[in-house]
């Protein structure tokens, strides 16, 4: 029999890199997306008794690694704000170019949508779920997702009637 460490360790190896995908593009830094999901695992790990028998116990980390990206950004937004007082701004660091338009793209949405955009497309979830997920009507997901996908693809200079853009 399994114990209840080896089954939060399974948990832990099968969804890791599956959140940290899903955060990157939420917070667009790599270091910052690991940091908030293993805090997200950390709180499981604590709870992980409870945690454990939810339906969908993935879906609680994210909500917790979510609301801590939430905070990281606002925070960065917050240090943004003062260091653009006392200091000139530097460079970010290479990255392709179809990550970064990609990455400033999505930067520009609210996060309303930001979030049904990155649930549904990234982590492959029904409207329903991202609705239950976000605690939010059906219609709503509906239309964050209508005018997220239409934000991002005008903002990458996409024509939004194209198939390709509601698969990508």
């Amino acid at each position: 029999m399994a114990s209840v460490s080896d089954d939060f360790d399974a948990f832990y190896a099968a969804s890791y890199g599956r959140l940290v995908g899903q955060l990157f593009v939420v917070l667009g830094d790599l270091n910052e997306a690991e940091d908030v999901v293993q805090e997200a695992f950390t709180r499981a790990a604590t709870r992980w008794s409870r945690v454990r028998s939810y339906e969908a116990p993935e879906a609680w980390v994210r909500r917790v690694a979510l609301n801590q990206a939430f905070t990281v950004l606002r925070r960065a937004k917050r240090q943004l704000r003062l260091l653009s007082r006392l200091a000139p701004g530097r460079e970010p660091p290479e990255m392709p170019s179809d990550v970064v338009d990609v990455l400033a793209a999505m930067r520009r949405l609210p996060a309303t949508q930001r979030d049904v955009l990155v649930l549904h497309y990234l982590v492959e979830l029904t409207l329903d779920e991202v609705a239950r997920h976000l605690r939010i009507p059906g219609g709503t997901a509906k239309s964050r997702l209508t005018r997220g996908r239409r934000a991002l693809a005008m903002a990458l200079g996409l024509d939004d009637s194209r198939e390709d853009v509601h698969r990508a």
